[in-house]
């Protein structure tokens, strides 16, 4: 049988206190029992208050990285790597004019905590420390550990058979958060309870310390909601770079799909759908494209007063890029529905539009394969030799290639480029 136990009776806590001995006089423990303690009274335990009247200046001391961020509410994560609210800053349950800090180091707080109360009670317990989080996904608020000692905060079924005999693949119970969520159901978070016990699992409970709480937190290769919907955007735009390098990994069609898909969401003149992507799916292809355009530079070129064959090599070998890509892609523009004009004026300002909407589809192409894990360039050269394009594409006669895009995973990570600032690109009027 498993019990929750709350121990009540516990005064306000305060940074003079030694708050294992208040726990330690205020319940009666069992060698096995694993002592579930809100963060709060451990931070108010280590000073962790601090005087603010601006709540926010204190969040951004604790943020290392803004996850998402809706009018004035920010997810977070902190310098332990915990994603959450506001950093785990707490106005509630404190004096006014002051915020509650998280502990500086849970898991150190939860050793301390855990080696104090077995040196004063004499029995064998675990200690996990707590915080509550929101969920993503689900409505409601649930405590989960942020510290831990002396129990194993996860634990892997993979390799096991269920009770059909089939062996599990994914299953990874977080322990330690469900045994903070079912402790709040005894301590509460109006009632002044901020400990309880859990009894009944004593075959959790190590003689180690353990590994913490950081087994839980999951690395940011394996988080496929690291960001919020707008810093996801803003992070694929900033991260998105001109990659001149690959793999042979195969690039995957539907990936290229998904970001044609993204890329013909681009605004566009009269209402019109002005783009077409030819996907370049077979070497065979790539290469007859290729060699054609590379006959077509080489024959324009020697056309050019004082372009030799070492210089016609030098600006031919600029489009190697398209030729080592595992796949390419040609956005075409055509310029069905747009408006025909009388003077050429307006309509070379007509064929502009066109233009820019092309644009503008190209780069949603180029920062959609960026979400998809992607590195890609976009290429001039197809605008050189239209004609050859068409021909060897069998294209439409009204499709106008607008270069082409290498697409494939990257040989290696970019080199660091400098943040921009917008106030270099702005004029105020």
């Amino acid at each position: 049988m498993i019990r929750l136990l709350p121990v009540a009776g516990l005064p306000e806590i305060d940074a003079d206190c030694d708050l294992a001995e208040l726990i330690a006089k205020a319940g009666e423990f069992e060698d096995g029992d694993i002592l579930v303690v809100t963060s709060k009274v451990v931070s108010k335990a280590e000073g962790r208050i601090l005087q603010a009247a601006d709540r926010e200046a204190a969040i951004d001391a604790e943020t290392v990285r803004v996850v998402a961020r809706r009018g004035p509410v920010r997810i977070v994560e902190n310098r332990n790597g915990l994603v959450m609210a506001a950093a785990g800053v707490d106005a509630s349950n404190t004096a006014p004019g002051t915020v509650l800090l998280l502990p500086v180091d849970p898991d150190a707080s939860a050793r301390r905590l855990r080696a104090r109360i077995q040196q004063l009670t004499g029995h064998r317990v675990a200690v996990l420390i707590t915080d509550t989080f929101g969920r993503p996904w689900r409505n409601g608020l649930t405590d989960v550990a942020i510290g831990a000692a002396g129990l194993p905060v996860l634990d892997d079924h993979r390799g096991r058979t269920d009770s059909h005999g089939n062996e599990l693949a994914m299953t990874v119970t977080a322990t330690a958060d469900e045994l903070a969520a079912a402790a709040d159901l005894v301590k509460g978070k109006a009632t002044g309870t901020p400990v309880a016990v859990v009894r009944g699992l004593g075959h959790l409970v190590t003689a180690e310390d353990g590994a913490g709480t950081r087994p839980l937190i999951r690395s940011a290769a394996d988080d496929m909601f690291r960001l919020g919907t707008s810093e996801a955007v803003r992070e694929a735009v900033t991260l998105r770079r001109t990659i001149r390098s690959f793999t042979a990994e195969p690039v995957d069609p539907g990936a290229v799909r998904r970001a044609v898909a993204a890329a013909v969401t681009a605004p566009a003149p009269h209402h019109t759908t002005p783009w077409r992507f030819v996907l370049l799916e077979t070497p065979e292809v790539r290469t007859r494209l290729l060699d054609a355009m590379l006959a077509a530079w080489q024959r324009d070129l020697r056309e050019l007063d004082g372009w030799d064959a070492e210089r016609i090599a030098r600006r031919t070998a600029r489009g190697n890029v398209l030729r080592d890509a595992p796949y390419l892609v040609v956005p075409c523009l055509v310029m069905d529905g747009s408006h025909a004009y009388p003077d050429g004026r307006r309509a070379a300002a007509e064929r502009e539009m066109f233009t820019v909407a092309i644009g503008a589809a190209v780069q949603n192409l180029l920062v959609a394969l960026t979400g998809e894990g992607y590195g890609s360039a976009w290429v001039s050269s197809t605008m050189f030799c239209r004609d050859t394009v068409r021909t060897v594409l069998d294209l439409p006669v009204g499709w106008d290639p607008m270069g082409a895009v290498a697409v494939g995973r990257p040989a290696e990570a970019p080199r660091t480029r400098p943040g921009r600032t917008a106030e270099a690109f702005v004029t105020v009027r």
